[in-house]
């Protein structure tokens, strides 16, 4: 058996002890409180003291209900570089479902005079008990990736901008799970793309050299002009294990989102509609209001210390005020705390900070880095300005450059600008990065808003303020 094949038997069997080990104990937890807490004063034992004989018994015979709903959510798969926010998601559905079905047992234990108030507090501690351990899981996942523990030997097929990408990301990022052998040429590679990478062949190689090198999983990046390859290269690997992983250009992704709808028994496909809609903007008009007036308060302290800061090492106004373009190219004045001295852009010229600007202030390259300039938007996103998630904004100078060159860019200008967003937290941060790369991925986001995704981008924006190794 191969290594990497052990590794995916060994891993879901270890999560399966754990979350076995987690329920387990969030019956006994939630026996504990209920009946020998304060919860006893508040809820009285009416009764009598049930024996906790009871509650174990019915968690051993309801645990397979457990694992067969969290095995149905396949939770149960090597999950290769997932966020703890998409598992606390899946998690939150699988306690659910598993407590309701586990309720429905109870009519075989008729006799037995089970506390709902117990299931109550059981769905709440086997969501937290489940979560941690989950978490700590994944970080023992990626920590053996790293350490070259139960990678799969991949491949890529193609040589452009985005095999490039791919083939630099998983070189440098273990965590992922894939060990990069080398690339497949469609065509002959340029001298520059075969610098520092491994050229395995071309396509027609393929098949040998997946035998050869024991290649798991196929990654196809082909541009437009190579999708005529496609079916040569699946079909030249009939009767072979291997998986095929096909990376879409961005413009392709957004296309894929085709929906049919039907009026009047006439169907009509809807290539474009609104991100949001009414509803969805309550909801994250909601969501703003509350988070920022909490953000606000918990970090009060923080606020004023930089204040105090940013006026002791510099002369000029606490805050900088800039023009900036948002939903349906409104304007407004977004509020930073000043980070650059006063005559930053005395020439009246606009232009993008470096790392190694010269115009910064003593302090202000830390809060830069640090994106700490960036918390007086909150007050943007009160008043209705901006959005804690959305894409940045620009200024009007730029936008005017960037609406030629950059594709899709005005796309951008269909929701409200945020706070963060989803090429921040993918590192698309500062002057040195792919314009275009950050509009894919504004538009990515766009195309797929939900309230959760918001929440993921904003805990993933927190891990990014402080490990983030880009200022601008």
């Amino acid at each position: 058996m191969q290594k990497s094949s052990k590794f995916e038997i060994l891993l879901p069997l270890l999560t399966i002890v754990l979350d076995s080990a987690a329920v387990f104990g969030a019956y006994l937890l939630a026996y504990y409180v209920r009946f020998f807490t304060s919860f006893a004063n508040v809820f009285p034992i009416d009764k009598g003291l049930p024996e906790l004989q009871g509650y174990t018994y019915f968690a051993l015979f309801t645990m397979p209900v457990w694992i067969v709903t969290f095995q149905n959510f396949k939770m149960y798969k090597p999950k290769r570089n997932v966020f703890i926010g998409d598992e606390f998601v899946q998690i939150f559905k699988c306690t659910a479902i598993s407590i309701l079905l586990s309720i429905g047992i109870i009519f075989f234990f008729r006799d037995f005079p089970y506390s709902r108030l117990v299931f109550v507090l059981l769905w709440a501690i086997s969501l937290a008990l489940i979560t941690i351990e989950r978490y700590f899981m994944l970080k023992l996942e990626k920590t053996m990736y790293n350490n070259r523990i139960g990678l799969k030997n991949v491949a890529i097929v193609g040589s452009n901008v985005m095999s490039e990408k791919i083939y630099s990301t998983f070189r440098k990022d273990r965590h992922t799970g894939f060990d990069v052998l080398g690339f497949f040429s469609i065509t002959e590679p340029v001298a520059d793309f075969l610098k520092d990478k491994n050229h395995i062949g071309g396509i027609g190689s393929i098949p040998s050299k997946i035998r050869e090198l024991n290649i798991q999983k196929l990654i196809l990046s082909l541009s437009p002009e190579e999708d005529k390859y496609l079916y040569d290269i699946i079909k030249s690997c009939e009767g072979i294990n291997v998986e095929f992983m096909l990376v879409p250009d961005f413009n392709e992704l957004i296309t894929s989102r085709l929906k049919i709808s039907e009026i009047d028994g006439i169907p009509f496909m809807v290539i474009k509609s609104f991100p949001l809609s009414v509803w969805d903007r309550i909801v994250k008009r909601i969501f703003d209001i509350f988070a920022s007036l909490l953000l606000i308060l918990a970090i009060s302290p923080v606020l004023i210390i930089l204040s105090l800061l940013v006026k002791l090492t510099s002369k000029g106004p606490l805050f900088y005020k800039q023009e900036r373009v948002s939903l349906d190219g409104r304007k407004f004045n977004m509020l930073k705390f000043r980070s650059m001295r006063i005559d930053a852009e005395a020439d009246g010229k606009p232009r993008f900070a470096s790392k190694d600007d010269s115009r910064y202030t003593p302090i202000g390259l830390l809060i830069r880095k640090y994106s700490l300039d960036e918390l007086p938007q909150f007050l943007n996103v009160l008043k209705g300005d901006m959005s804690i998630v959305g894409p940045r904004p620009e200024r009007e100078y730029f936008i005017n450059i960037m609406k030629d060159s950059v594709d899709k860019y005005l796309e951008r200008h269909r929701v409200k600008c945020g706070v963060t967003g989803w090429a921040q937290v993918n590192g698309l941060r500062g002057s040195e990065t792919s314009m275009q790369a950050r509009i894919d991925y504004d538009i990515y986001y766009i195309e797929n808003w939900s309230l959760v995704f918001d929440i993921k981008i904003i805990l993933k924006t927190v891990k990014e303020m402080f490990f983030s190794k880009s200022a601008f």
